[in-house]
């Protein structure tokens, strides 16, 4: 159980839209901000879109009235910050940028407040350095997403050198209490964890177009209708352990792990301007006349078709485990 029920905004883009959107319809008071006054209009469009989204997930039970008119739109920092429990930040992926705006939120905040950014690369250390001890630099941390938000369950928890247990130990139940699969990151690195996973899939990808091995559908199709089918449903090593057979991941690792750490790139590829241009007109032929929105409709359809079939095994699997118990 969580005691944060206010939250901050910081940047409403569509990383700051979609985490509104989640807060609101988890029944939390919801404050944003931007420095720019027509990013409102594509705020509340896009919670507007998120929210009955979010029913047929079953994550709107807390505040099934919600509606995107709830969510205060400031462009003053202080206005939006006040009695903030938490802020979320989404701000530009510049170190000094950050430095400088957690150092002012702070002055607006209450010393309990904890400060998180959405940051997918920049270390929560790296900005605590810019940090003086007044702004109480151990309630930073990065909550960082897996886009959209609202839909994607995985947040990456990262603290700092100088972030408290007690800010860790808050936000891994927050995060917990409004649905997401909250992952705490006990070691800094650049990336995090997901990212620098799907940093090595695309090494790979630009590694097999430089050589001409295939192009950038066959990539797609090999990825989606392949080994992407089932990460949708488990993990990697799960998935390599029901690859075992009977002798399950000991046999793996003593017969298969070996090879599999030679099957990559012996070099990293030459990422140049032909190379790029490569994966560019590769990827546009192949989406097609496919517009931004039918692609996003696609994806975010299919996501929580998969999440709710989900969602049913794990209810069925509980129930077994019960009945299984009361033998």
């Amino acid at each position: 159980m969580s005691d944060i029920q206010k939250v901050a905004i910081i940047g409403c883009g569509t990383i700051g839209a979609s985490w509104a959107a989640l807060f609101l319809a988890n029944g939390l008071t919801v404050s944003t901000f931007d420095i720019n006054p027509a990013a409102e209009a594509t705020l509340r469009s896009l919670v507007r879109d998120a929210l009955p989204v979010l029913a047929r997930l079953g994550l709107a039970t807390k505040a099934p009235d919600a509606k995107a008119e709830d969510i205060i739109f400031t462009t003053d920092l202080a206005a939006a910050l006040q009695g903030a429990q938490l802020v979320q930040e989404n701000g530009p992926e510049r170190l000094d940028f950050k430095r400088e705006l957690f150092s002012k939120m702070a002055k607006h905040l209450s010393a309990d407040a904890i400060i998180a950014t959405s940051s997918s690369g920049l270390t929560c250390s790296s900005i605590q350095e810019g940090m003086e001890a007044a702004a109480r630099p151990e309630r930073c941390v990065v909550g960082h997403p897996f886009n959209p938000p609202h839909l994607i369950p995985l947040v990456e928890v990262v603290g700092g050198a100088q972030t408290s247990p007690q800010t860790i130990e808050r936000m891994m139940a927050f995060y917990t209490s409004i649905g997401k699969k909250a992952v705490h990151v006990q070691k800094e690195v650049v990336g995090h964890i997901a990212n620098r996973l799907q940093a090595a899939i695309m090494r790979e990808a630009m590694y097999l177009l430089q050589e001409g091995v295939c192009g950038v559908e066959d990539i797609d199709d090999a990825v989606s209708n392949g080994p992407g089918l089932r990460w949708g449903v488990m993990g990697p090593s799960t998935l390599f352990h029901l690859g075992g057979g009977p002798g399950g991941v000991q046999h793996m690792a003593d017969h298969l792990l070996g090879p599999l750490m030679s099957w990559y790139a012996p070099q990293d590829p030459v990422v140049d301007d032909g190379l790029k241009k490569k994966w560019v007109d590769g990827t546009l032929e192949m989406v097609g006349d496919r517009s931004f929105q039918d692609l996003s409709r696609q994806r975010d359809e299919e996501l929580i078709r998969l999440l709710n079939v989900r969602k049913e095994w794990d209810s069925y699997a509980q129930e077994q485990q019960k009945q299984q118990e009361k033998k």
